[in-house]
C-alpha cells in the first residue's frame, strides 16, 4: 500500500488555505469557462473545483486553468479513469465524495494532490493512515454540520478539513471558526442560475462577500 506523499499533502493544503471558501462549480456550457474563472478569481476566491458532473467538465477545467491567477481542481473524481481524464485536462488538484484504494492509487501515480472525502472518525483514520491530513468533510451539514466536525476533530487533530456539503454564507462561519477546518466548500458563489444567465458581475460580488466576510 503506498503512501500520499508529503509534497501532494503541503500541495493539497496550500490549496486549501488560499481562500475560505472553495467555489463548487457545475458549469454545463465550456463557453462560460473563462469568463467564470475570472470572475471568482477577481472576487478573492482562486481556488476552484469544477466538479465533473456534466459533459463540458473537462473541457470547462481545460479553459479555465488558462486564466491567470486561478488553481483549477476537479471535483466528483470517483474512478481512476476521472483521475486521469482531469489530470491530462489541466486540473492542479482533486477532490473525491469519498475514497477507494483504486482512486488514491491513480491520484498517486498520476501525480493529482488529491482532497479526499470523509464522513465519519473511521474514514478519517483511514485516510489518515495512508498519509491524508488535509480532508474533505463531506456531506456536511447532512452529516451532524459543525458539532460534528468538531466531535471528529477533537480526537484527532493532525487532520484538517475542507467541510462541503449544504454550506451557504448563513452557516460557512460556524465551520471556518473550528480550528480544524481550512476552508469550506460552497456552490453558491457561482449557481446555475447565474452561471447560465452570464451573470459575471454578480458572482464576482458574491465572491467578493463571501471572501471579505468570512475572512478574520
Amino acid at each position: 500500500m503506498t503512501h500520499n506523499s508529503e509534497a501532494a499533502q503541503k500541495k493539497t493544503r496550500e490549496v486549501c488555505e488560499l481562500a475560505p471558501i472553495m467555489p463548487v462549480l457545475v458549469v454545463r456550457d465550456v463557453a462560460n469557462a473563462t469568463a467564470l474563472a475570472k470572475a471568482l478569481i477577481t472576487g478573492g476566491l482562486p481556488a476552484l473545483e469544477v466538479t465533473l458532473r456534466t459533459p463540458a467538465a473537462l473541457d470547462v477545467i481545460a479553459e479555465m486553468s488558462k486564466v491567470p491567477g486561478g488553481v483549477v481542481g476537479a471535483g466528483t473524481l470517483v474512478t481512476p479513469q476521472d483521475v486521469r481524464q482531469a489530470k491530462a485536462a489541466g486540473a492542479m488538484f482533486g477532490v473525491s465524495p469519498g475514497a477507494t484504494d483504486a482512486l488514491i492509487e491513480a491520484c498517486l501515480a498520476e501525480d493529482l494532490p488529491l482532497l479526499p472525502g470523509a464522513a465519519t472518525a473511521s474514514e478519517a483514520m483511514r485516510l489518515l493512515e495512508r498519509g491524508f491530513t488535509t480532508q474533505k468533510f463531506f456531506p456536511a451539514e447532512a452529516s451532524g454540520g459543525a458539532p460534528a466536525l468538531k466531535a471528529i476533530g477533537a480526537p484527532l487533530p493532525q487532520i484538517h478539513f475542507c467541510p462541503t456539503g449544504g454550506i451557504s454564507l448563513s452557516n460557512a462561519r460556524d465551520y471556518l471558526s473550528l480550528s480544524n477546518v481550512l476552508c469550506a466548500g460552497g456552490s453558491w458563489i457561482a449557481p446555475d442560475a447565474l452561471v447560465s444567465a452570464q451573470a459575471w458581475d454578480e458572482i464576482e460580488a458574491l465572491a467578493r462577500e463571501a471572501k471579505q466576510r468570512l475572512t478574520d
